[in-house]
């Protein structure tokens, strides 16, 4: 395409927004709405991703050896942990160290089983995490079978059912957002049809003196484009600032250790760029669906 095509596209697609004035008005409110939803939806999924990751991540086994177990048994434990192909990494707990970690879990309470010290009744452990989080279930299962093994504590009952929500909280946040970039696009796409039927009659008269399909429909594209990105200017502006203000007002007073806000930068800038680029997907999207039919004469 030659420059001087190029800036003739350009030219028109701005021109036709100014020329078809409320209808144009209407596209850039439809994207606008529709994107500050879908950036809201965005931030809340990507946070919870976030938070589900943190999560899953601190899912580790806990490998309670059997008092009676002498020091080669132990480590015979240990090695047939390593060889599980699942596990990433374990690390042996010995029963004082256990008896501190309990300790210091319980602040100036535990100072109470500090008596315990001279006749400690804790397990020698190993702390095991998996290389994939959802293998926990089944690595556990495999570790309870080896002799010497008093005990496996993983959260039998919580991690199974964690997993399975942090699915459904995903699947649900996409479908979400899904329908509600169809909604956009249909919206927009009939928004933008209306100001073509009005020009039918033109897009006739260019296919019948020899226009190409190409030559008509880039100013619709630059059109769609144009109001695509227009749609997305305030819907950036709108969650930007409220994500700041969140951001700034209570990161610091949440308390929950998987709770943790994704810092305002870089986030705030990758999402700018996420609702950019749905916003001109959407208006290109809309534009081109809308002129197809117009352009068989």
């Amino acid at each position: 395409m030659k420059f001087s095509t190029f800036i003739r596209h350009l030219r028109e697609g701005s021109k036709n927004i100014v020329r078809n004035g409320w209808m144009s008005i209407a596209s850039i409110g439809a994207v606008t709405v529709t994107l500050i939803l879908v950036g809201t939806f965005v931030a809340l999924m990507l946070n919870l991703n976030e938070m589900t990751k943190k999560v899953e991540n601190d899912v580790e086994i806990k490998t309670l050896i059997d008092s009676h177990a002498n020091d080669e048994a132990i480590a015979l434990v240990g090695e047939q942990i390593e060889e599980i192909k699942e596990v990433d990494t374990i690390s042996f707990s010995s029963k004082n160290d256990e008896l501190e970690g309990l300790i210091e879990s319980f602040g100036d309470e535990g100072e109470a089983w500090g008596l315990f010290k001279q006749d400690n009744p804790l397990n020698h452990a190993y702390v095991v995490k998996t290389k994939e989080p959802r293998d926990t279930e089944n690595v556990a299962s495999q570790i309870e079978k080896f002799d010497n093994v008093h005990k496996v504590i993983y959260g039998k009952d919580v991690v199974p059912q964690l997993f399975k929500f942090n699915t459904y909280a995903r699947n649900i946040g996409l479908a979400l957002i899904a329908g509600l970039v169809l909604t956009a696009m249909f919206l927009i796409s009939n928004t933008i049809k209306l100001t073509i039927m009005a020009r039918s009659d033109e897009i006739g008269i260019m296919k019948l003196v020899g226009a190409t399909n190409g030559f008509i429909r880039w100013p619709f594209f630059v059109e769609g484009l144009l109001l695509g990105v227009l749609g997305s200017i305030l819907p950036i502006i709108v969650i930007a600032t409220s994500y700041y203000y969140v951001y700034t007002n209570f990161s610091d007073k949440i308390t929950l250790s998987f709770v943790d806000i994704l810092p305002f930068n870089p986030f705030i800038w990758q999402l700018s760029a996420i609702i950019l680029i749905v916003g001109a997907f959407i208006g290109v999207w809309g534009s081109v669906m809308s002129v197809r039919k117009f352009l068989k004469v």
